[in-house]
């Protein structure tokens, strides 16, 4: 394809709301504007990816073709692959030891439990203006591990009243409790009471017509605060087991940053991230993406073959003596015939914007073609990662790039 037939327009600055060095340089090499528009040059790669997502071990895990054909830095679960990126929108619980990585919502980790101690008394106390795990604690003079967060939701499928109990220092994942109870949404005035509940002040003690939902770190920890469901007042003491009891036990917090990981006790770590994969879907725009915050250097894009637009970036320095135009149209049909993807930059423009403009866009390899070397019956070819060009004959130029490639 010839380079005006896709009416290229690279830019010589960063434009001014570059979030990333990646989308900076995909907006400078001309694949996709600054209002994240997918220009022709852009929809070349994502033509490449969409060929490549059809095979099925693309799309499915464990992903390894996206490290091995892409060379992505990627984390994954089982079903899910994200590439880590400081703008990212989503937050990936990973640990750096054991590569286990989850969505953060969905992370488990290893949780704290509380020392051992006897039980004590329940014991009811006036706590004014204690709506809070923060204020309860401060009032009392303890720490958030020995209270009690109560959460009032309303089933939605059979409009049942669900009481929430976790630990006051940890919080809730809704995604954890969807999975658990199904959909839900928050519990109105009117069911909380019709619950025997006081908001701002509940508890589990004494519920009637509540299904308790209670995550599994409130069986391990005793004499812990909560609310006496009466506005002002708090239970100090309460046990599991003694006080009140759940119709289900299950792990529904959220972990984070310093938390210890399940699998192997080593620190798990918070990263933002972009998501390039599911069980059932390829984010293509995505994938260009992290294809351009990876695959840069100080010039432009350095894509991998397997993602490049086009596989040569072909370009003629025109001659005093001798027709360069021709001799590169000569060698542009001879790359197509091959089944060679090119992209041939036919402007008649200064050598020095070319050479620029070739390395914004980042094709594996350059051919220039120029009348000094066409003399000796010569080419140049540069690999985009390589230092140094070479001097080869037209006649190797097929076989030239099948060894590079």
């Amino acid at each position: 394809m010839k380079y005006q037939e896709l009416h290229i327009q690279t830019q010589r600055e960063f434009p001014n709301n570059a979030r990333t060095p990646g989308f900076g340089w995909l907006v400078r090499a001309g694949y996709m504007t600054r209002e994240n528009e997918i220009l022709p040059l852009g929809q070349q790669v994502i033509s490449r990816l969409k060929k490549l997502a059809s095979d099925p071990s693309f799309s499915s895990p464990p992903f390894e073709s996206l490290k091995a054909t892409l060379s992505l830095p990627i984390i994954s679960t089982e079903t899910e692959t994200f590439l880590p990126l400081s703008t990212g929108s989503i937050e990936v619980i990973h640990c750096p030891s054991c590569n286990y990585t989850q969505r953060k919502e969905l992370a488990q980790f290893k949780k704290p439990a509380s020392p051992q101690e006897s039980k004590l008394p329940i014991e009811k106390v006036l706590t004014p203006n204690c709506h809070t795990i923060e204020a309860l604690a401060n009032f009392l003079n303890i720490p958030k591990e020995k209270t009690a967060k109560a959460l009032m939701y309303t089933r939605t499928q059979d409009n049942q009243f669900i009481f929430v109990v976790v630990r006051g220092d940890m919080t809730l994942s809704e995604a954890k409790l969807k999975n658990t109870i199904g959909e839900f949404r928050l519990a109105t005035y009117e069911e909380i009471i019709a619950a025997g509940a006081s908001a701002g002040y509940a508890s589990p003690v004494g519920l009637k017509h509540a299904i308790i939902v209670v995550d599994d770190l409130i069986p391990q920890s005793p004499n812990l605060a909560a609310g006496a469901n009466e506005a002002g007042y708090h239970l100090l003491n309460t046990n599991f087991d003694r006080d009140y009891s759940a119709e289900i036990i299950a792990d529904l917090v959220e972990a984070k940053t310093g938390d210890r990981c399940f699998q192997c006790d080593n620190t798990l770590s918070i990263l933002p991230a972009i998501s390039l994969t599911t069980r059932s879907e390829v984010y293509i725009e995505n994938i260009l993406f992290a294809l351009a915050e990876t695959h840069h250097d100080d010039k432009g894009l350095t894509l991998p073959k397997s993602a490049a637009p086009f596989d040569v970036y072909l370009m003629h320095i025109a001659g005093k003596e001798l027709d360069t135009r021709a001799k590169v149209e000569e060698i542009y049909n001879t790359l197509q015939s091959a089944d060679i993807s090119v992209i041939f930059d036919e402007r008649d423009e200064r050598a020095g914007v070319k050479f620029n403009d070739a390395d914004l866009i980042g094709c594996p390899i350059r051919i220039t073609v120029g009348e000094k070397n066409l003399k000796e019956g010569m080419v140049e070819l540069k690999s985009r990662k390589a230092d140094k060009n070479l001097l080869i004959s037209q006649i190797d130029i097929i076989s030239k790039i099948s060894e590079i490639s």
